[in-house]
């Protein structure tokens, strides 16, 4: 028992000398430390913004990209086959089938549904429409127009008992509106630029439109209040957008839609994403859903709604995955530069270091110390120094990740302790790697040459 303590009491001493060792020369010539911590910390400090960017920069632009629009649209199964001419769809508006709008909330049941931001369902009908004066016997430019009745500000009930907002002006941001949005529970609505011109209608003024089989209905004219002119760049500025409650009644359709748009989060698309998920493996498949995919969002919105066929904007959604990923090798790249910069600059200060200490070496291994030992002290040192570069250099990294999220994308990214991590093994494995010749080469020095002032 008594050897044991001894033993134990002599590699504790061993342990205390070591690190006193350590310690010591730490503090001693203090400007190469400096030098070596700070070309750390430059190269930890741009590491640490690039990572944190990186890992922030996917939702960030998933964000930004929404603005371009929803990148899925779902149509009805047994549509007729589409007709489209450089991504347009020249379908009719009012052919094929409808899908009920009692479905809708299952949307918010799927796996990914917090990816799913917004969603709009629209229904499209053709009707005579002109400005209201005083009365529906003095109507002026009379002319037909198309009626989009779609969702603003709507909230809606989910399975779960919980409300979702969600419309047109959620899933299509871009759409400029002059005056505000229409009320749902009122008889209001938007009216584009190209039509308010054509029909000489402002904001305040009403539109009549003119109900199907008049002689049926005891009043013929439904009178919608314009409420703002809308500006889209697309065929809806010669369109009338109202609340979809109000075409369906106008339309006789009650309780369908005829069109659905679809705003997700998604990663950019691999080889493996675009796969036919029929042919997949069962293991295959389970992976490629549990992928934020746009095809497989898109998967899982047809399981959910019947009857329905969910397609890809491709240009919204190959436009995301294709700046998202040069966005990230980008950053990458920056990375590797930066840690190259550093790797280069401690090899540099470690070789000056380890010449400037050949007879402190040399004494070392004279008085008994083997060749791991002074290899270890030395390594000691330098992954202290690694600690401290790290630690420095992820203060200053989150202060440069704050100023380039701030620049670019509005906000910046949050702190994370995962890149803290990762940058303080960055930094040891860039310490060992820089230093790993010069610390090689003071392992294998023989201590009478250098004694003997040779």
């Amino acid at each position: 028992m008594l050897f044991s303590w001894d033993r134990v009491a002599g590699r504790c001493s061993l342990i205390v000398m070591f690190l006193r060792l350590i310690a010591d020369n730490f503090t001693r010539r203090p400007r190469r430390k400096f030098l070596t911590a700070a070309a750390l910390s430059l190269g930890m400090a741009v590491a640490t913004a690039a990572l944190s960017v990186s890992l922030d920069v996917g939702d960030r632009l998933s964000e930004e990209f929404r603005s371009l629009g929803a990148n899925l649209v779902v149509t009805p199964e047994a549509d007729s086959l589409p007709l489209e001419i450089g991504g347009v769809d020249f379908r009719p508006a009012n052919s094929g089938a409808y899908l009920p709008e009692s479905d809708l909330p299952k949307i918010k049941s799927v796996f990914w549904h917090n990816n799913i931001t917004a969603f709009a369902p629209q229904l499209e009908f053709t009707a005579d429409t002109a400005k209201w004066n005083d009365g529906p016997k003095e109507l002026e430019h009379r002319s037909g127009a198309t009626l989009i009745g779609t969702w603003v500000a709507h909230t809606l009930a989910l399975g779960d008992g919980n409300l979702f907002t969600t419309g047109i002006d959620r899933t299509n941001p871009w759409w400029k509106v002059d005056g505000r949005w229409f009320d749902e529970n009122k008889r209001e609505c938007v009216i584009g630029s190209k039509a308010a011109k054509r029909l000489n209608v402002r904001i305040g003024d009403e539109i009549s439109v003119n109900l199907p089989d008049p002689a049926k209905m005891a009043q013929p004219y439904l009178g919608l209040t314009v409420t703002g002119i809308l500006n889209t760049g697309g065929t809806e500025d010669d369109a009338i957008v109202t609340s979809l409650q109000q075409v369906q009644d106008i339309s006789r359709q009650p309780g369908v839609y005829r069109k659905l748009y679809v705003s997700a989060l998604t990663k950019p698309e691999d080889d493996f994403a675009r796969r036919d998920p029929r042919m997949m493996k069962p293991d295959e498949l389970e992976r490629w859903s549990c992928s934020p995919y746009v095809s497989s969002i898109a998967y899982s919105i047809r399981q959910v709604l019947p009857g329905s066929d969910v397609r890809v904007i491709r240009r919204v959604a190959d436009g995301e995955g294709k700046i998202l990923t040069r966005v990230r090798t980008l950053l990458w790249l920056v990375t590797f530069a930066s840690l190259l910069a550093a790797a280069l600059a401690v090899g540099a200060s470690s070789a000056a270091s380890v010449i400037e200490r050949r007879t402190e070496i040399g004494l070392m291994k004279a008085l008994g110390a083997g060749s791991g030992t002074v290899g270890w002290l030395l390594a000691a040192e330098q992954l202290l120094l690694a600690f401290v570069g790290g630690c420095i250099g992820y203060a200053l990294g989150l202060l440069l990740a704050r100023f380039l999220g701030t620049k670019i994308f509005g906000v910046p990214p949050a702190p994370s302790l995962l890149v803290l991590g990762v940058i303080l093994v960055l930094a040891s494995a860039v310490t060992l790697l820089g230093s790993a010749l010069p610390l090689r080469r003071a392992a294998r020095f023989n201590p009478a040459p250098i004694l003997r002032g040779e």
